[in-house]
Formats: C-alpha cells, structure tokens, sequence
C-alpha cells in the first residue's frame, strides 16, 4: 500500500488516533471515594477558596486545547471541522509523544472569528494553553492577537509561529555555512499567509533588513491597490528597494528563497537567476514550489523542503512541543517573541556540524524539545 492507503486503514482500524488516560484507578469503594464523591468536594471548596491551586490540584496545568475551524487544513483548503478533526488528533499525538503533553482536539462549526474568540475564551479554564491550528489568514491573526490579549494562558498559531521558528533556526546555520548575515542577506518569501507573515516578523526581529514578500498576484508593493491590513503591514516593513512584478522579478540577485505558497510556481532558471551560493527552502507540501533536484540543477546550494524524503525538513515538530513544555511548566501566561527567537537559536545550537544536508535537528529526536523547553523557561524570570 502507498502511505495514502496505509493511513486510511491505520485511522479506521483504531477509529481515531487518540484516547482518554487517567492517573488513579478504581478498583474500592475508597478509591472511588477518594476520586469522586465525596472525597473530590474537598478539591472543589480548596479551588474555590484560591482559584490559583486549580494547577495543583487538577491537571489542567498540562493541558492544551487544539483549536480549528477546518478552513486551511494542511493544503487542502478548507474542507470544514469534522474533516480537520484527523490533523488536530495527529497534532495531539505528536504534543503527547515528543513532550508529554496532554492535548484535546476542539473543531468549531463556526467561520466568524469573534464567535471562535468567545468559545476559545469560554473554554480556557479547562486548559493550561491554547494552540490555534488551520485557521485561514487574515482570520487567523486577528484571533491569535485577541486572545492573547484576553487570556491570562498561553496562545500559539502553530502555523504562523512553529514554522517560522524551525525556519529561523534552518537559516541560522544555512547564512553560516554560506558567509552571510542576516542584516546583509536578500530573502523572496512567496506566500503572505499565515506561515509568510509570520516567517518575515522573525527574520525582521533576527536583523534581517531585505525581505521581498509574494502573493498569487506578485509582489506585496505600494503600487498594488485593495491590500487587507497585514499586506499593509507588509508594505511598510518589507521590500525596501520598491520591486515590483512576479516572482521571477523577486528571485533575480536573491540570496535566500523561502516558499510557503503553491506547488511548482519556481523554475530551474529563476534559481540560476539568483546569488551564487543560493539558499532555498521551498516549503509546500507534499509538492513544493520546486523540486530539491532541479533547485539544484539550478545551483542552490542548501535546500531545505517540508518532506521527510529529503534532507533538512522543515518540521512544526521541532518546535511546538518544547514551547508549549517549557511554558506549561513555567506557568507563563503567554508566549512572547523573545521565546520564538531562543527557541529557534537554539535549534540551530542543537546541530553540531551543521553542513548542506544537516542545517536543522531531526524531527524524531526526542532531545530536541528539552533544549526547545529549557530555552523558553530562560526567558521568564
């Protein structure tokens, strides 16, 4: 069977991929006593007297709320919440696996983004934090930024901020290894969803002063008319030399391509039309904007792709489970942009010698998430 096939039969055999745990069996009349009636009003009056012991007493405290509303799952677009439902189930394997978390999965019949604010908030107290999770951009900022601001728990678009943290630390080492800086260093992002907005924001707070941004209808320039308000943003932080035109025009003279977009939109001669020494990170999936081989045939140098059939792939996993472990076990009540940049720092720290096909940890090594973990609690004082 092809990976297609086996992941059918896979999800269907188990009916879903996860279930509910407990920590205290029931095996007397104590025990239930004990865990329930009337043992567990004790708890309750503890809470309710200092609402704070909630993480003492509860598991709350290593809890995280997997939260879509099925409009960007993977590449698929949007394909509404039952159908998200087996990625959100994936992802609350993978904070398990990797980091220990406990993650539930919550898909919202719901397309209006002050009702999924008002439900995310509804539900918070049951939750130590929040991952946001294929929710369409520009839905997708304008939620993320609203309940960070009204939540008193952390909140992660992991589309926006894990990719762009493993993507920062594949670069870290990628300028390394080809004499570059990031002040110095022209970079094409194509894509000004949520994975490209997110990517320029970190590569702007890690120094980098050049950066040309695409949609499906060329470059984010002034002269462009009906930009929503974060293409705005992107006009007045990006593209400082007013370039305008297609991504061909973009790659001309570039030094770095990072492809967060559609499939096939680079060709082998728009890769010979850069610097030499050319970087690509061409990360749409399962088909990128180019293929590894002919990015190379082209005189890329480093490729990175979101596949694991090639080497450096960019991955959310690298990043999403330590952040949430460090932050879940520091209590913090957000995640700030100084956490996304050690994080990624140290990624990049956490490849020994880095080198064309090495610039980024693997995705199955379980150590990752405590250097990811203990980067993040570095930055809460």
């Amino acid at each position: 069977m092809d990976i297609r096939e086996e992941s059918l039969a896979l999800h269907k055999k188990l009916k879903g991929k996860i279930s509910l745990g407990v920590k205290t069996s029931i095996t007397s009349r104590h025990d239930l006593s004990l865990a329930y009636t009337p043992g567990v009003a004790a708890v309750c009056q503890e809470i309710a007297n200092d609402i704070s012991k909630v993480w003492e007493y509860t598991s709350r405290g290593n809890w995280v709320a997997v939260v879509t509303d099925g409009t960007a799952v993977l590449g698929l677009g949007d394909i509404g919440p039952e159908a998200g439902l087996p990625v959100m189930e994936g992802k609350a394997v993978l904070f398990k696996e990797f980091a220990g978390v406990d993650a539930f999965p919550i898909a919202l019949r719901t397309k209006d983004p002050e009702e999924i604010i008002n439900i995310v908030k509804a539900i918070a107290p049951s939750f130590g934090g929040i991952n946001l999770e294929d929710i369409s951009a520009p839905r997708c900022f304008y939620i993320e930024e609203r309940l960070k601001k009204e939540l008193d728990i952390p909140v992660f678009h992991d589309d926006q901020h894990g990719t762009a943290i493993v993507v920062l630390a594949g670069l870290i080492n990628a300028l390394a290894l080809t004499q570059r800086k990031f002040e110095t260093t022209r970079f094409v992002i194509s894509g000004a969803g949520a994975a490209g907005v997110a990517i320029t924001k970190i590569l702007l707070s890690q120094g980098a002063k050049d950066i040309v941004v695409l949609d499906s209808k060329g470059i984010v320039s002034v002269g462009r008319a009906g930009l929503t308000d974060i293409k705005q943003w992107l006009i007045q932080h990006t593209n400082p030399h007013h370039t305008e035109g297609d991504i061909a025009d973009a790659l001309t003279g570039a030094d770095v391509f990072i492809g967060v977009s559609a499939p096939g939109t680079v060709s082998e001669d728009m890769i010979r039309s850069m610097n030499k020494n050319a970087i690509v990170f061409s990360l749409a999936n399962p088909t990128p904007e180019i293929m590894p081989e002919v990015a190379k045939a082209g005189g890329a140098r480093i490729i990175a792709t979101g596949r694991s059939d090639y080497p450096n792939q960019v991955n959310n996993v690298l990043a999403f489970p330590g952040i949430f472990r460090g932050v879940l076990d520091a209590r913090a009540p957000s995640i700030t942009e100084e956490m996304k940049l050690v994080a990624a720092r140290a990624l990049a720290r956490y490849v020994e010698k880095p080198d064309e096909e090495h610039i980024i940890p693997d995705c199955l090594d379980k150590g990752v998430v405590q250097i990811v973990a203990d980067a993040v609690k570095s930055c809460i004082s």
